[in-house]
């Protein structure tokens, strides 16, 4: 499995999601509004996102952080 996450400073969600992923052995990608990506690519990649962290799974987005808590889950359960 491989996840990425679209984050941005100052956004307790995104810390939240990257501090979940570091106690996983998943391998994933952060990437930074306006260092890696503009709020308008990330518009036109996911024209429904609304907040942050935009969190990709095998390059599908699966949403926010509470989506990525039930991916881990879902995950460890099949582990």
């Amino acid at each position: 499995m491989k996840v990425v996450v679209y984050s941005k400073d100052a956004c307790p969600y995104c810390v939240k999601a990257i501090n979940l992923l570091n106690t996983t052995d998943l391998e994933f990608d952060e990437l930074k509004l306006d260092k890696h990506f503009s709020r308008e690519e990330l518009l036109e990649w996911f024209p429904t996102a609304k907040t942050f962290p935009v969190i990709t799974l095998d390059n599908m987005w699966i949403g926010g952080y509470n989506e990525l808590v039930e991916v881990i889950e879902e995950w460890k359960r099949s582990d």
